[in-house]
């Protein structure tokens, strides 16, 4: 038996069979079009839901295809789910028709809103701990009923991708998960929409879906889907998960105090925790899990940007190669390549910094692979502030664990083992998630099965006093900064 998962992103559509142990049978991908968007004002974001559902259906017709070549029956899914962008919202027709483009998670033109959920949603803040922003997608619906009235009037359900495309699938709109909720408001301590939002935003209550739990069985692929992809008719599809959710789960972090740190261009952690995270500083924000957990994380604008736009790319491999001869370092880095940070510290106009000067380019930029582990050291301990529970092992996933001097660093730098799982991805998490309700009990079975730990690196006990002295350096100069209290 296998499941499907299929991951809707920025660029293009992903769709990916898996067995019941995670094994990938079958995967597709298909870019979005090149097309000539419309001028939009900076800051702006917008795309047309017919062409996820477009590439969705290219990725489903390429693997069922794979499978039947292969000599797999197509019947052998039992289950289907879907992940995408979070914050990004979608407007439907009582017919599941699109009524314009979707605002997308990352347009930022719904500022004015986002004040006036401050206001009148100061209670479901603090409460859950976060603070509503442009990119919110309670905030963009808030302001198509202030800027596009006719259009908002028209609309029968404001959905986020993920649920389009499992309209799509099944004919069945009216239902969202539990992740991709938190973003339009949804109460997730007292399981409803709040009143608010009708109430005082004017926003019908009817006009959101309802929230299951992921893993939750929504309908199943109707017969018209099924023309159009070549999956079977009557297959199950499961409510799904955010893009950042999914990606999580694809690396086997769902259990309690287990944690997940995915480096790429940014440094993204989550985890589980049996406690609802608050966090008044705004740094982090929970989802719920499945099971009834939380899944707090946070987000830095560090990583592997500030490693990039610093040294060539021609360099890295050799720099690689030369890095834990070099360390530990003289140097204490905060490898910020941008204006502004989010986490492990919320301040807009944090700025990078270089303390002490290399001998070479080498040690340069080993300090910079070190910069990025303090920030990840900060973070685990901020979250533990918080009352998180945080092992001694972290799932690592991203673009930087190619790097086996880097990872071995950060290991050093955290005093943590790091598990180095098969490649992830929000599809693999999305088929784990559809295996959850089918072939498992539950999302931590399902991953606990399907994730495969390919290494773990452990700490070297002699770098644990250099770097505990250099980590205390590098606090002290942000606090110097003002970063950090």
């Amino acid at each position: 038996m296998f499941v499907l998962g299929i991951d809707v992103g920025t660029g293009g559509a992903r769709a990916v069979v898996c067995d019941s142990q995670g094994t990938v049978i079958a995967q597709a991908d298909e870019p979005f079009p090149h097309e000539t968007a419309p001028s939009l004002p900076p800051g702006w974001f917008e795309q047309e839901p017919g062409t996820w559902w477009a590439a969705t259906v290219t990725c489903l017709r390429r693997v069922t295809y794979l499978l039947k070549d292969a000599g797999h029956d197509v019947a052998a899914i039992v289950g289907v789910s879907v992940t995408s962008t979070s914050g990004t919202v979608c407007t439907i027709g009582k017919e599941g028709e699109p009524l314009g483009p979707a605002l997308m998670y990352n347009d930022g033109r719904a500022e004015a809103e986002a004040e006036t959920l401050h206001l009148v949603g100061k209670e479901l803040e603090e409460r859950l701990g976060y603070r509503f922003a442009p990119s919110f997608a309670l905030a963009k619906i808030l302001w198509l009923q202030k800027h596009e009235p006719q259009r908002s009037q028209a609309t029968h359900l404001f959905l986020s991708p993920t649920d389009f495309i499992i309209g799509r699938l099944t004919c069945e709109y009216g239902i969202t998960d539990y992740t991709n909720a938190l973003k339009t408001g949804y109460d997730l301590i007292g399981d409803a929409w709040p009143d608010f939002i009708q109430v005082s935003l004017g926003i019908p209550l009817e006009r959101l879906p309802r929230v299951a739990p992921p893993g939750t069985m929504v309908a199943t692929v109707s017969r018209q889907a099924a023309e159009q992809t070549g999956l079977v008719a009557g297959t199950r599809v499961l409510a799904g998960m955010t893009d950042g959710c999914a990606s999580q789960v694809s690396t086997g972090a769902v259990a309690p105090g287990q944690w997940n740190s995915t480096l790429g261009t940014t440094l993204v952690i989550k985890g589980v925790t049996r406690a609802l995270i608050q966090d008044p500083a705004g740094r982090v924000y929970c989802h719920r899990h499945p099971d009834g957990y939380w899944l707090p994380g946070g987000a830095s604008n560090t990583g592997g940007d500030g490693i990039s736009r610093r040294f060539a790319a021609s360099r890295l491999d050799a720099l690689n190669a030369q890095s834990l001869h070099c360390a530990p370092t003289g140097l204490i880095v905060y490898p910020l390549a941008r204006l502004g940070e989010r986490f492990p510290f919320a301040h807009p106009q944090a700025q990078g910094f270089v303390l002490g000067e290399a001998s070479d380019e080498a040690t340069l930029y080993t300090a910079h692979l070190e910069g990025v582990g303090y920030v990840e050291r900060l973070a685990y301990d901020v979250l533990a502030s918080l009352g998180a529970e945080v092992g001694d092992e972290v799932y690592v996933a991203g673009g930087a664990t190619s790097s086996s001097a880097w990872l071995q660093l950060r290991s050093d730098i955290l005093g943590k083992a790091l598990k180095v799982p098969a490649a992830g991805s929000g599809a693999k998490g999305a088929a784990i998630v559809a295996a959850s309700g089918t072939l498992y009990d539950g999302i931590v079975p399902a991953a606990r099965a399907m994730v495969r730990i390919t290494s773990q690196v452990e700490p070297r006990p002699a770098m644990r006093a250099p770097y505990d002295d250099r980590y205390q350096r590098f606090c002290a100069a942000c606090r110097e900064r003002g970063y950090i209290g």
